[in-house]
């Protein structure tokens, strides 16, 4: 005798609330791969009805060198490369059940902890620092390895090629 078991009745089914820990997060640090992400992560919380948080860390640079009396602060920078990323991408028409999030700490380590309570992690696949030639980020690369949660990596869309006055096609 085979033990086959019965299907989960679907949340829709069930007319179950979606919980925070079913939000989908997306980490947006202004870069074009980060605003893919953004633009993604909000087709996905749309069609699964879930919440969705666009969210920027920040932390300090290291200090090499002379300290001078600049007032800058990394978090007031933070919160406006979110809110252009969140104009960029919608505009004044927000997603349902839309917020935003500037967190401080390393980038890796602090949405890997956030991670935890989310239901996906949504990432462009490099963000504005590092290699041009690297496939990955070393951010994304260890929220991949390490998250608590599923993560989607989104690549940019190449442009499609356009094909110029008088050229001619093979067939």
């Amino acid at each position: 005798m085979t033990f086959v078991p019965a299907p989960m009745p679907d949340a829709w089914e069930c007319g179950a609330m979606y919980s925070d820990t079913d939000r989908i997060a997306v980490g947006v640090d202004g870069s074009e791969n980060s605003l893919e992400a953004l633009r993604y992560a909000a087709r996905m919380a749309r069609a699964l009805d879930a919440p969705l948080e666009a969210i920027t860390v920040w932390s300090y640079p290291p200090i090499t060198g002379a300290v001078f009396g600049v007032a800058w602060s990394p978090a007031d920078d933070a919160k406006k490369i979110l809110a252009r990323a969140v104009d960029t991408v919608f505009g004044h028409e927000k997603p349902a059940r839309f917020t935003t999030s500037v967190l401080p700490g390393p980038a890796a380590k602090t949405l890997i902890d956030l991670s935890e309570t989310c239901g996906m992690l949504v990432l462009g696949s490099r963000g504005v620092g590092g290699f041009t030639g690297l496939v990955l980020g070393s951010v994304v690369a260890a929220c991949a390895a390490h998250a608590h949660c599923p993560v989607l990596v989104v690549h940019q869309h190449p442009e499609p090629a356009v094909a110029t006055e008088g050229t001619e096609h093979e067939t």
